[in-house]
């Protein structure tokens, strides 16, 4: 951080003025410093959303929206899609730098030696309504695994840090496997070493103890893609919920755990699965114009999903990448003329020539492909949710330790605007009779 100049707070009449210093990063806008406002002033600052509040600074992830871009530590999400694996990023966020050969065999070994869970653990799952949702039951045993890891739960020591991050990473797919497992009651399937982390979950998920289980490395490669393009996003809603619950020095397991129930929100995590829904209540390529009819009424609360983004005022940079992949994963599996692929496709196009969505600048998101790779792969709609937590915990961790290494963090305190009634005196007994 650089400080390039200071900004003037003009009161108004008869107010006073003060100088904030406006701070430069290395890329992005500049932000106005208001960390002195109140002690100067008196006053907050009122932002909902903290739609236009810095709450940390980080090295780790870069948008710019307008533009279309999104970086990990500095390279092109383009990039690391196409000439990286998951495991790859999953070094890059917590390093720095891409490992070299030797250095991505020692990490990769490192998180394979972690991906079993500890058999009390795998009886917690029992302790669940055989429906329940797999985002609750991976709400619940990633929360316990804080109960299982005593040696290791020093925030301040780097090492305990990067133990914990080296077991999350490790574990989350076999939790988010088992879930389904529990969930549709099929046994267990246990991770396996010889395989790499997207070959173990698609294992995990749909390998029975009867007979082999068969990988399509095609069907491999648009997983381990879904898991690069989720692995991290800034300061989401979930990635600050769980910097928000780290800076009060809460356990790294308890941290995550806030993060999946936040990223369980329809609102975030359950994009996806909401556009698989529209497309399946849109039904047929004929009922496409009666919807985007609907979508420009604004009489009408009806809205057309995985159409814009909360941050990309320009094209989702991830989205060309998903729809790539759904095209590999079709052409594979032999689904061209999948209803739901042939609906998509000819709702984008619709809609990129549309002026309605075009001048709102309403371009098709990540979510409006990655639900209908899932579905290709096997994947049911209630496990999409657990499918991006187990990519963003690489993202949350490196978030998360980067915020506790910083010795300038402090607990997370939101200030308000108060609404309420003004101060008041209970009254008497007699008068409240």
């Amino acid at each position: 951080m650089v400080q390039k100049g200071t900004a003037t707070l003009d009161f108004g009449k008869g107010g006073q003025s003060i100088e904030l210093p406006v701070i430069s990063g290395t890329m992005g806008p500049d932000v106005v410093d208001i960390r002195t406002l109140h002690a100067k002033s008196g006053m907050f600052t009122y932002d909902p959303g903290y739609i236009s509040t810095a709450s940390s600074s980080s090295e780790i992830t870069f948008i710019d929206g307008d533009e279309g871009i999104l970086l990990y530590r500095g390279y092109p999400i383009e990039q690391l899609a196409a000439q990286c694996d998951f495991i790859d990023v999953c070094y890059l966020l917590m390093n720095g730098e891409l490992p070299t050969s030797e250095q991505k065999t020692s990490f990769d070994n490192t998180i394979k030696n972690h991906s079993m869970l500890h058999e009390q653990l795998v009886k917690f799952y029992t302790g669940f309504r055989r429906d329940a949702h797999p985002m609750a039951l991976m709400v619940g045993v990633v929360g316990a695994l804080s109960a299982f890891y005593h040696e290791a739960m020093d925030i301040t020591n780097a090492a305990h840090r990067e133990q914990s991050a080296f077991r999350l990473i490790a574990k989350l797919p076999t939790i988010a496997a088992m879930a389904y497992k529990y969930n549709i009651g099929q046994p267990f399937i246990y991770p396996r070493n010889n395989l790499s982390y997207a070959e173990n979950f698609l294992h995990m998920m749909f390998a029975v103890p009867t007979e082999e289980y068969k990988l399509n490395p095609v069907l491999v490669r648009a997983l381990d893609r879904i898991l690069i393009l989720h692995a991290d996003h800034e300061q989401n809603a979930s990635t600050s919920t769980v910097r928000l619950a780290g800076s009060s020095g809460a356990n790294p397991y308890a941290c995550i755990s806030a993060g999946i129930a936040c990223l369980w929100g329809p609102a975030h995590g359950g994009a996806n699965e909401a556009c698989l829904n529209m497309l399946e209540e849109i039904g047929d390529v004929s009922r496409i114009d009666e919807y985007i009819q609907r979508a420009k009424n604004k009489d009408d609360p009806y809205r057309l999903m995985g159409f814009g983004h909360r941050v990309y005022k320009n094209f989702d940079p991830r989205a060309k990448l998903m729809r790539e992949t759904c095209h590999e994963v079709l052409n594979e599996l032999g689904l061209q003329n999948d209803r739901l692929f042939k609906l998509a496709l000819q709702l984008e196009k619709i809609a990129l020539e549309d002026e309605y969505f075009i001048s709102r600048k309403l371009y098709p998101n990540v979510d409006f492909y990655s639900g209908i790779v899932q579905r290709a792969l096997g994947i049911p709609t209630f496990m999409f949710t657990a499918i991006f937590a187990m990519a963003r915990t690489v993202g949350w961790v490196a978030q998360w330790s980067e915020m506790i290494s910083d010795p300038n963090h402090r607990i997370g305190r939101p200030r308000q605007l108060y609404t309420g009634i003004t101060m008041r005196n209970i009254p008497s007994a007699a008068l409240r009779k």
